[in-house]
């Protein structure tokens, strides 16, 4: 992203925050596409993510914004049904501070500029939210912004010889008129067509 361009989060935030709604409890052990994460495993990565790039929105650096993507998902609050909305709610409403756009900040451990977290930031909702619905049998319609933005950021890293292609692993290919939604979930590294394992 080579320009500024401030979108909202508020949107896809929701769609989200209703995904997880609909999760029943006995679907907390469930496989998701993340290979190394269940269901439950999910929600707790997705709770620990917004609460990082909530405060790399505001500047607040610390221990929430230090923790490395590769280290183990944080544990499900128990009350994460309570906790999980809020904590979205708060991460859209931080990024419509147009300071959050400007400057440095930081996330994941790493320094990078501030429009760079925020399109870090609605990739791992859109992405993660396919995740989640496909992994508990829900429709996912993202939010058309945001879905566009995760793609156009997942693009130009896919295409960035230095970063060794996919953000989440090897690109997966998908035809180019495959719906914008497959294209971006190809270039995470998964594919579009998973579905849970059976269970015999």
């Amino acid at each position: 992203m080579t320009d500024t361009t401030t979108f909202d989060l508020g949107p896809q935030a929701r769609v989200v925050a209703r995904l997880a709604e609909g999760v029943a409890d006995a679907r907390l052990a469930d496989r998701t596409p993340c290979p190394d994460y269940a269901v439950s495993d999910l929600l707790g990565h997705l709770t620990g993510l917004t609460v990082a790039f909530r405060d790399a929105a505001r500047k607040d650096l610390g221990s929430t914004t230090d923790t490395a993507p590769g280290a183990a998902a944080p544990a499900l609050p128990d009350d994460w049904r309570k906790v999980l909305p809020q904590v979205l709610d708060e991460l859209a409403e931080a990024w419509r501070d147009p300071s959050a756009w400007t400057g440095m900040t930081r996330a994941g451990g790493v320094d990078l500029p501030g429009e760079i977290a925020a399109a870090v930031a609605v990739d791992e909702l859109v992405i993660h939210g396919w995740d989640l619905a496909r992994a508990t049998g829900q429709e996912y319609v993202p939010d058309e912004s945001a879905l566009r933005a995760s793609h156009e950021f997942l693009l130009a890293a896919a295409e960035d010889d230095t970063r060794g292609g996919g953000i989440f692993g090897a690109v997966v290919p998908v035809p180019d008129d495959a719906p914008l939604l497959d294209r971006a979930v190809g270039l995470s590294g998964r594919d579009p067509s998973w579905t849970p394992p059976t269970t015999p």
